[in-house]
């Protein structure tokens, strides 16, 4: 314990704040065991506490602004770079846009306490519009309640940490062993499942050439754009292309069974086309067909899309509901 607690209390308050800003600009540094040291070192009076939280604070805000400004002015591709280096990525952007269309404004105010979260919000806080005001406060306010949590967990928990950590010291092999076992464990099993998920349907993927060349003759393809209403409204699509969710395609029943149906998304290893194209199979759809490289790789054929409207962020005072034309199917949605 003395050997770290020393390295903190000699690099002072601007070590904290240097490491909560690697690790919100998404370096694997975690900043949470270094708060808490700093607020168990405030109490002994061998670092500033209050100076800690503030310098904290203004890191992760620093931090998240450059991630916002990124989203705002690349748009969704900065999304999927993140996704992609995680150890998720094939449900990562799926499901952050399903955190952000249920709760807006709020789900950055609790970024810092979700999993994985923390890091992809601000830059799709960025693509989606969300008012700059707006996000400076949220993002404040999620850096407050994170920093604020961590320093005072190390403050009221001192004598706690100070054993925890001198018993890691004393059994660095032990500790790095169960770490790092844990770690390759989990990175194993998510591995394992992308291996499945890719190699499900992978005969079954179409081509951006195919794509055309059947857009051009009838029957035409039914095309689905699998996303999130935020989603659908935040990126271009491809002309003709029908507008729904999973849950949407889970609901539905009258989808063609004399023509193509090919789904596409905008997110790692066409991950939701892929889910929605096994949903479709367990309904008795025999021609479906996910589209390889999605949305991406159909704007870099050169081929032409179709962009919605504008959308203001959910969730703020200011907000107005995202409008998006009806998909033919509506109907039935609402049926089920």
């Amino acid at each position: 314990m003395d050997a770290i607690a020393n390295e903190l209390a000699h690099f002072g308050v601007p070590f904290v704040g240097l490491n909560v800003l690697l690790q919100q600009l998404g370096l694997p540094i975690p900043a949470v065991p270094t708060m808490m040291l700093a607020g168990a070192l405030s109490m002994s009076g061998r670092i500033s506490g209050i100076a800690a939280f503030g310098l904290a604070v203004l890191a992760s805000l620093v931090a998240d602004l450059l991630w916002f400004w990124a989203g705002r002015r690349y748009g969704y591709p900065v999304l999927r770079f993140l996704c992609r280096i995680s150890l998720s990525p094939d449900t990562c952007v799926r499901q952050t846009e399903g955190i952000f269309e249920r709760w807006g404004f709020y789900s950055v105010v609790v970024s810092k306490f979700v999993p994985g979260f923390s890091t992809v919000a601000p830059p799709i806080a960025g693509a989606l519009s969300m008012r700059v005001g707006a996000f400076i406060v949220a993002s404040a306010a999620s850096a407050a309640l994170w920093a604020g949590a961590a320093i005072g967990a190390g403050a009221l928990f001192a004598s706690q940490i100070d054993f925890a950590i001198a018993w890691m010291v004393a059994h660095a092999t032990v500790a790095a062993f169960v770490v790092g076992a844990a770690v390759v464990l989990y990175a194993t099993i998510r591995a394992f499942q992308r291996y499945r998920m890719t190699r499900l349907l992978a005969s079954a993927m179409m081509s951006i050439d195919e794509l055309r060349e059947r857009n051009a003759r009838e029957p035409r393809p039914f095309i689905i754009d699998v996303g999130s209403s935020l989603a659908h409204d935040a990126r271009p699509r491809i002309p003709g292309a029908v507008p729904l969710d999973l849950d949407a395609i889970a609901c539905l029943d009258d989808f063609p069974n004399d023509r193509d149906i090919v789904l596409y998304c905008a997110c790692p290893n066409e991950a939701s086309a892929r889910r929605g194209a096994q949903i479709l199979l367990a309904k008795g759809y025999r021609r479906v067909r996910p589209l390889a490289g999605g949305i991406d790789a159909w704007i870099a054929a050169g081929h032409s899309v179709e962009r919605g409207a504008p959308i203001a962020f959910p969730g703020s005072a200011t907000a107005r509901p995202a409008k998006l034309a009806a998909p033919p199917l509506d109907r039935s949605v609402e049926r089920c």
